[in-house]
């Protein structure tokens, strides 16, 4: 292999490097985790948003599935819709970080708990669902974060095409409920996650809308006649 070719190999693999390069904005999210589990304790008054229609709902153990397959389910997403749409991907990166940060502020001046019940019997379910009571304290409730980011996600399925798209829906509804089924969260926990979500992702598309109307009107004022050559239009005023 002549310098060349090795050059060129060598530019390749650095401009392929470069392109996943993106992908590490997602080591954003576990970064702000960091905040969850500093703020997930008691503070100050703790409040129940419990209702008569939250007490009237079941344990489901069988919901402790989707509600662990939410981590995978979110990073494949996300991984998804950077190879298939990079602006969906930015949209909902950003708007995920930005409803986290709403979450986080609500927890530090508004703390929530939800109580959970005993887990009877040795099943898997039961031993997932014991498992996430026992790695998660009953707080940090409203808004939810699972029903978020799920949203979240089930917003940016349109850029899946329709098989996909239906199994990430139907995937993002699954674990919205398993946090009801689950006891983890309240009915109003999962409203005001639903709203943080749709704030965010306004939020962001009008954010990106503008960044992209303003590169477009750089790219238009660079390649205008008038705005690429003031020197020669100084030089001739000043010959005149």
């Amino acid at each position: 292999m002549n310098h060349a070719t090795r050059s060129s190999a060598s530019g390749a693999s650095r401009r392929r490097l470069k392109a996943w390069l993106p992908l590490l904005w997602m080591l954003l999210l576990p970064f702000l985790n960091l905040f969850y589990v500093l703020l997930n304790r008691p503070g100050g008054q703790v409040h129940r948003l419990e209702t008569a229609f939250d007490r009237a709902l079941p344990v489901v153990p069988a919901f402790s599935v989707p509600y662990l397959l939410w981590y995978p389910f979110v990073a494949l997403t996300l991984v998804g819709l950077f190879l298939k749409d990079r602006r969906a991907y930015y949209r909902t990166l950003g708007a995920l970080c930005l409803g986290l940060v709403i979450c986080y502020l609500v927890y530090a001046c508004f703390q929530t708990t939800v109580d959970r019940p005993a887990v009877d019997g040795d099943g898997l379910f039961q031993s997932l669902m014991r498992a996430v009571y026992a790695n998660d304290a009953p707080f940090n409730c409203f808004p939810s974060i699972h029903v978020l980011t799920s949203y979240l996600m089930l917003r940016a399925a349109s850029s899946y095409r329709l098989p996909l798209r239906v199994g990430i829906r139907i995937m993002a509804v699954l674990i919205m409920c398993s946090t009801l089924f689950m006891k983890q969260h309240v009915i109003a926990d999962v409203a005001a996650g639903i709203a943080t979500a749709e704030l965010a992702y306004f939020a962001c598309g009008r954010i990106q809308s503008r960044l992209t109307a303003r590169r477009g009107t750089a790219r238009e004022g660079a390649h205008t006649p008038d705005a690429a050559a003031p020197g020669r239009r100084s030089r001739k005023r000043q010959a005149g």
